[in-house]
């Protein structure tokens, strides 16, 4: 269907470029529907197999080994899935299914073995707060063997079975459970599992300092020393203990475990804020429409919102955002870094022979469709910005340490 007869005379250039985004905008759509409706029929046919499969149990009264085998293979499979979509439905899926008991202690086994499990969506599901997620919780950090490791080798071992969640609350869960199964295993090296607590995050942090290229200020070792200074019951920890805690980090940092699912679907599952928005080019000056996800401390964005990968990711570390006008574009607002002007901002995107490239913005103007969106967006990114919960949980567990004495 044309917006207007073929050799119509009658329009303005302004009206007909007009027209001509209206038709790009309509074509950019039915490609998105088309895409979506191709990956509505992938999962309808997965969906349909598994169920083909159960059928055909259910009509055979003397299943063969092999048909039964099979049958637990595709529940568990489907159940990863679920899982790696949705934590708590797939747990529930799995022992409905009798793939999983209801016993806490083989929960925990399952997702400490972790195969095909998101990494991110194991985080989740043990920080969350209800007693059966506890309790769960205990069990996977005792799947554990921390005696006789320091606690940065201890540390290694635990972040690498899962991701930390962004809310401060399962940080703190999670950690807590760390710090008591630790001094368990290892009795006599802190006078209480608060200094364990408080080290571990010290430790966490100074990983950051030393290896994130984006902090400039990085943390030397007396500064590590005076940061830890009276955490153990009141007294100070030992230097010789805090000097191969700093080294053990400083010659090599953190790995952080990619996820099995093989693409970003969890990462962009559960986020922050999504939507259509526009965004200035930055070598070529056109506006493009694009879907944007703001989650973990970035934002994405895509072509079309049935695309696994990014065109771009804006990591939002050290960045502002503000309103701003713009002679073309309503509702406009721009992310930029305030101590670096001129400077281009740390970002990556793919080009047109699908390579990541880093970004070419000093800074990124983005137009919202009306002034509500527009401030919706700018406080969305604004909390995600100053969001980090490790300094209010150290603080909070030093004030209750300096109580106690």
């Amino acid at each position: 269907m044309d917006f207007c007869p073929a050799g119509s005379t009658d329009l303005s250039e302004a009206e007909e470029a007009e027209i001509e985004t209206i038709r790009q905008h309509r074509q950019e759509l039915l490609e998105d529907i088309k895409k979506l409706k191709e990956e509505i029929a992938e999962v309808f046919a997965e969906i349909e197999c598994f169920q083909n499969a159960e059928k055909r149990k259910e009509g055979d009264n003397n299943p063969g080994e092999q048909t039964s085998k099979l049958s637990q293979t595709d529940k568990l499979s489907l159940g990863r899935k679920k899982f790696n979509m949705d934590p708590a439905k797939g747990i529930q899926y799995l022992i409905e299914h009798q793939v999983l008991s209801s016993d806490l202690q083989e929960i925990a086994k399952f997702l400490h073995k972790g195969e095909g499990l998101n990494k991110t969506a194991i985080g989740d599901y043990l920080g969350g707060r209800d007693p059966t997620n506890i309790q769960i919780l205990q069990a996977f950090v005792a799947c554990h063997q921390f005696a006789n490791l320091n606690l940065v080798q201890a540390l290694r071992q635990f972040l690498w079975s899962f991701r930390l969640p962004g809310e401060a609350q399962k940080i703190d869960r999670m950690m807590e459970a760390f710090a008591n199964w630790y001094c368990k295993c290892n009795p006599g090296v802190f006078q209480s599992t608060d200094t364990c607590y408080i080290l571990s995050f010290s430790i966490i942090m100074l990983n950051t300092s030393l290896h994130n290229p984006n902090v400039k200020d990085k943390t030397p070792f007396e500064r590590f020393v005076s940061i830890n200074r009276g955490i153990d019951d009141g007294a100070d920890l030992p230097e010789e203990l805090l000097k191969n805690l700093f080294e053990s980090i400083k010659n090599e940092p953190f790995s952080i475990p990619e996820d099995d699912g093989n693409d970003l679907t969890h990462t962009f599952f559960n986020p922050n804020r999504e939507g259509w928005l526009l965004k200035l080019g930055g070598r070529v000056k056109t506006w493009k429409r694009r879907w944007f996800i703001l989650t973990d401390n970035c934002l994405y964005y895509f072509e079309y919102t049935t695309d696994k990968e990014p065109l771009g990711i804006i990591p939002l570390e050290n960045l502002s955002v503000r309103k701003v006008d713009d002679p073309k574009k309503p509702n406009c607002f721009e992310l930029f870094n305030p101590k670096c002007k001129g400077q281009k901002i740390k970002a990556c995107k793919t080009d047109g022979d699908g390579k990541v490239v880093e970004g070419k913005h000093q800074s990124y103007k983005i137009s919202a469709a009306t002034p509500a969106e527009r401030d919706e967006w700018i406080e969305a990114i604004r909390t995600s910005i100053t969001q980090d919960p490790f300094y209010d949980l150290v603080s909070a567990r030093k004030k209750k340490i300096a109580s106690k004495n």
